[in-house]
């Protein structure tokens, strides 16, 4: 996820923008820069990597008498990790900073492009200030007012012109901002961190706020009519407003799946079916195979989209684990598309398969959350998953997002529409504080015994061996996920009271079937957990989920469970839940 910071009224407002963006580093990054008015003229510094090459190039500016200004860190979602497609981006007389993504910005470009403006970068963001800049003939305010009327998407927007050089301007809508004052100036960030230590208190800016700020007032919009600040008192510790107030990073993250999918679909799940900017429908001319290679949880989101693919667009995939892969020395027909699946884009064997792939002359395309990153670089095409950055080992949003892409693919290539399923799937991401403490109270009883099975059928099996993986990763508990039919070829030899059995039973595929497999354990005592909507009497616990007639949507809630489960039992048995024994975020070795 992307970082803003900016400040007005302050000495070296240079200063608060870099220790902001420093502030903001947790949060991922691959480029970063800033903006400051200074004797009326726009200075624009930005980098490339870290934080610390833009230092060095900031220390060779001198600064005469800075007013103001604006900081960015970027997470690549549209264009490469560049200087030009860095932000601040800029027109002629103006500077923006922009988190989110506009869905419609090759309307705006194309429309602006005809009217003969240029436009250097590869981002959806450089149309802002050029559409600002084209509606400003007269009060910068009703052009920016102007601006964010034709916009649609997500955004937080900080906007600084020389037409008006005392003020910056604001917008938010489904990204966060927030704004702060003390007695010296006023101050914007995308999280609390930043601002702690220079305010006591903030207005967290609602979707659909606009206005602007002078060195000493804060004007607030809401359709055309002007609000008070709310201010509400900041964080004093900024390592606990990093994780928002959760306990853990991993905790936060399950929570934001909510906000990072609807991110990951901007643009892309329309009415009108699915669209992806970064591949052309060609592309995909003559594939008649698809392997989808993979390790650990992006595996496991391979083996999702398999089911996915093969039901919705009628095309045979096969899922492989890619450190086997790369050893077997498979046939690779020049029919077949060849895609990786990899968070940070640096996993060792899934990079080597991708080369053999290459090697072999077969098309291949990358999900990735990484821009510029290794596999990235070597894909012919590639589909960013938006996640952001995970700072917990256990993989949790970036699941999400590597499964929603995948169901995205599944519609873009069989020519179908789920827009409303895929928006209802989101909405089901959304955590209910009141089943997360049942979930808490639930934990106390899966603490002992000697182990766990994870049971489900057709999509639920993937996301079984999901929710084991989970449990495992950071509880240190032997979980296993299992085909539910499977049980009774062996597994259901272990079936006691001290085997838990966590079922994932869907409404909407094989219900009966596998509520049969559950009956099965159930008569052999051992404990089971059942997640559905469909209550179950007979089982030991119960978490009920809510009624839809799409088994995705039951499976993007029953995901959040199983995260929450695993983060619960391993709190409960004192684990650290981010940085889990033996395991590293990014596997870059065999």
């Amino acid at each position: 996820m992307c970082g803003i910071v900016g400040c007005i009224g302050i000495e070296k407002p240079q200063k608060y923008l870099i220790e902001g963006l420093k502030e903001l580093e947790y949060r991922g990054y691959d480029s970063a820069g800033i903006a400051i008015i200074d004797n009326k003229e726009i200075k624009v510094i930005k980098a490339v990597g870290k934080l610390k090459n833009l230092e060095r190039k900031l220390d060779q500016v001198k600064f005469e008498n800075p007013k103001l200004g604006i900081g960015h860190t970027r997470w690549a979602t549209h264009g490469k990790p560049t200087e030009i497609n860095a932000h601040p981006h800029t027109g002629q007389f103006s500077a923006v900073v922009h988190n989110g993504i506009i869905e419609n910005y090759q309307e705006i470009k194309k429309f602006l492009e005809e009217k003969n403006i240029n436009f250097v970068s590869q981002t959806d963001t450089e149309v802002i200030v050029k559409l600002f800049e084209y509606f400003c003939n007269g009060d910068p305010f009703e052009a920016f007012k102007k601006t964010i009327e034709k916009i649609d998407g997500a955004y937080a927007i900080l906007l600084i012109t020389k037409k008006e050089p005392d003020k910056i301007f604001f917008a938010k809508k489904g990204s966060p901002l927030i704004v702060a004052k003390n007695s010296k100036g006023i101050y914007f960030a995308s999280s609390d961190a930043p601002l702690i230590g220079y305010a006591k208190q903030a207005h967290y800016l609602e979707d659909g706020e606009y206005g602007y700020v002078t060195e000493n007032e804060i004007h607030i919009f809401q359709k055309n009519l002007m609000i008070s600040p709310e201010f509400k008192d900041l964080p004093t510790d900024k390592e606990s407003a990093k994780k928002g107030g959760f306990r853990f990073y991993m905790e936060k993250e399950i929570y934001e799946q909510f906000d990072i999918l609807k991110e990951t679909i901007l643009g892309r799940n329309t009415e009108d079916g699915i669209k992806f900017d970064e591949v052309d429908k060609s592309f995909f001319n003559g594939i008649n195979n698809i392997i989808i290679s993979a390790c650990g949880t992006s595996y496991h989101a391979g083996l999702v989209g398999k089911y996915l693919i093969e039901r919705n667009a009628k095309i045979r995939v096969d899922v492989e684990v890619a450190s086997e892969l790369r050893y077997r020395n498979p046939l690779l027909t020049k029919d077949t598309l060849f895609i990786v699946i990899s968070q940070s884009g640096e996993t060792a064997d899934t990079l080597e398969t991708l080369k053999m792939a290459k090697e072999a002359g077969l098309k291949t395309l990358a999900l990735c959350n990484v821009d510029n990153s290794s596999i990235v670089r070597v894909a012919d095409k590639t589909i960013l998953l938006r996640a952001g950055i995970e700072k917990g080992v256990a993989s949790t949003k970036a699941f999400a997002t590597q499964v929603m892409t995948l169901w995205m693919l599944s519609n873009y290539l069989g020519d179908i529409n789920e827009y409303e399923a895929i928006n209802s799937a989101i909405e089901a991401t959304k955590v209910d504080t009141a089943l997360h403490e049942k979930i808490k109270r639930l934990s106390k009883r899966y603490l002992h015994g000697h182990g766990f099975f994870f049971i489900g059928r057709d999509i639920f099996f993937p996301l079984a061996l999901e929710g084991a993986l989970k449990l495992k990763e950071i509880s240190y508990i032997h979980a296993e996920g299992y085909p539910a039919g499977e049980m009774k070829h062996g597994p259901i030899a272990l079936a006691d009271p001290e085997l838990f059995v966590v079922a994932l039973l869907s409404k909407n595929i094989l219900y009966e079937k596998t509520k049969s497999n559950i009956e099965e354990l159930v008569a052999r005592d051992a404990t089971v957990l059942t997640i559905s909507s469909e209550f179950i009497e007979m089982t030991d616990d119960f978490v009920k989920i809510k009624n839809s007639n799409h088994p995705m949507i039951e499976f993007f809630e029953m995901m959040v469970i199983t995260q929450l489960l695993a983060l619960e039992v391993a709190v409960r048995m004192g684990n650290d839940v981010d940085m889990p024994r033996n395991l590293a975020k990014s596997v870059t070795v065999e």
